[in-house]
């Protein structure tokens, strides 16, 4: 690849990476309850889906997806209400000792998310459509994206995640630890109503 080549693909990672989304949104919520130790593994599981993703779209299914509008169109829909009721759950968090204790969500979970992440798809449709090096076989140059995503995403997701840490100190108090979580899963929410008109 070029370096006309490389600049576009760099900085369309770092826009969609960088910017609020369900995953940056979901990922500031846990450092602000967890922190970022134990937030870790879902940074860790959302590269991982992202990475397959982008990879599977580079090999053709995203050529399968936007043959098919109506199967796009179901996939984006399952995905909005998934994400709906991820903001209500969210909104819901408990706070303290009780998320400590709770069932955290971790890299399988994150990983599986991406499946029915809208924000994730537009990323890899778009990878896989626009950014395969040209003159390389398209096994190498879907593993060439997606590790150029990998390698963007992580930080960023990993700065979300430390935005959140960073407020703990802020939510000491419980009931603003529980305005906070029903602030951002109120913000997915509309998140994930504005994606249905993308």
């Amino acid at each position: 690849m070029t370096n006309t080549e490389w600049m576009p693909l760099l900085t369309y990672c770092l826009v969609m990476s960088g910017t609020p989304g369900p995953n940056n949104v979901m990922l500031a919520t846990l450092g602000a309850n967890q922190g970022y130790r134990s937030s870790l593994p879902f940074i860790l599981g959302i590269n991982m889906g992202l990475f397959v993703q982008t990879v599977l779209c580079g090999l053709g299914l995203g050529s399968l997806l936007l043959a098919h509008p109506r199967l796009h169109a179901v996939l984006r829909l399952v995905g909005v209400a998934y994400l709906l009721w991820l903001a209500w759950q969210m909104a819901r968090t408990r706070t303290g000792a009780q998320a400590r204790a709770g069932q955290q969500p971790g890299f399988w979970q994150a990983t599986a998310f991406q499946a029915v992440n809208p924000k994730s798809w537009i990323k890899a449709l778009t990878l896989g459509a626009v950014f395969m090096p040209a003159g390389m076989p398209p096994l190498a140059g879907a593993l060439l994206i997606g590790l150029v995503g990998w390698a963007i995403g992580f930080p960023c997701n990993s700065v979300w995640v430390m935005f959140g840490a960073a407020i703990r100190g802020l939510l000491a108090d419980p009931r603003r630890q529980r305005a906070f979580n029903a602030l951002m899963g109120l913000t997915l929410a509309v998140l994930a109503v504005s994606m249905l008109r993308t």
